[in-house]
């Protein structure tokens, strides 16, 4: 049974940003416990840390150069999206990569390109098909990923895209969101062996500065664990201690008085599933 204990305030040290605010599994604790007959090891507690710091690219830039759009049958098209990178060298190894612990991708520095807030693909070359119907609207956003997976968060490194498919198949721009909005990038997928030590949370903000009027709250549920985090800063964390199978990340961005905040990519949940070895479970 899940239990659900509520800590206000609690400050990890040297994470001055972070709050813990519920712990699930009344068992979570460092301490082992003895019997006659066997010894009981207890569930470690997730915790969260600040991911170390990376190498910048202040000057990597991404636009969109054009889209595409072909018929594709009665009711779809399929659109071509071709962007422009500046500053930044796509398929190349992050250099501090080996340090930093934590899943990379052995194909290097890509784009992590959303549409309609699914779960990312990532884009070695600059430009990316998808076939969507006709009459329908949709969002993407994109932006620069080191080769870890990590996010570049300088401005100029992401975009926003909002656009609808007319009933004849046409494509038109619709105005860029001005509301408070965050995207989910990582954690995503399957965890295998030591990867499974070092977890990226990571997401991109829209419209809103956290700190004083905004934070966002991570809540991580798996087996025997309910744990949320509150996060007052726009970068990225690790986290640990994850039970093996699956968890759910979902990420909630909150107003200044703590509820969630109204509109449109203000919540989005992922669940990851994580093993020592294969087969995953």
């Amino acid at each position: 049974m899940k239990h659900r204990n509520l800590f206000i305030n609690y400050a990890f040290p040297a994470l001055a940003t972070l709050a813990l605010i519920s712990c699930g599994d009344g068992n979570t604790t460092s301490e082992t416990a003895t019997t006659d007959t066997a010894q009981k090891v207890a569930t470690p507690i997730v915790s969260i840390a600040d991911f170390p710091s990376s190498v910048e690219f202040n000057e990597a830039k991404l636009a969109m150069e054009d889209v595409k759009v072909e018929e594709q049958g009665t009711d779809s098209v399929k659109l071509t999206f071709n962007f422009k990178v500046s500053n930044y060298e796509l398929k190349a190894q992050t250099t501090d990569a080996e340090s930093m612990q934590c899943n990379n991708s052995k194909d290097g520095q890509h784009i992590h390109f959303i549409m309609d807030n699914a779960p990312y693909k990532a884009l070695y070359e600059p430009k990316n098909q998808v076939t969507l119907a006709k009459n329908s609207e949709h969002s993407l956003v994109a932006f620069l990923s080191r080769s870890y997976h990590q996010s570049i968060k300088s401005p100029g490194a992401a975009l926003l895209y909002n656009f609808k498919i007319d009933e004849k198949g046409k494509l038109q721009k619709m105005a860029t969101p001005t509301t408070p909005m965050l995207t989910y990038s990582r954690p995503k997928g399957d965890y295998l062996g030591k990867d499974i030590e070092n977890l990226l949370l990571d997401f991109y903000l829209w419209n809103a500065t956290l700190g004083t009027d905004y934070t966002v709250k991570a809540q991580v549920t798996g087996d025997g664990v309910d744990t949320a985090f509150i996060l007052n800063e726009w970068k990225s964390y690790l986290l640990k201690n994850l039970p093996l199978g699956s968890n759910t990340i979902k990420l909630t961005l909150l107003d200044k008085a703590g509820n969630k905040v109204e509109g449109v990519s203000t919540e989005i949940s992922r669940t990851i599933k994580l093993a020592t070895d294969e087969p995953m479970k």
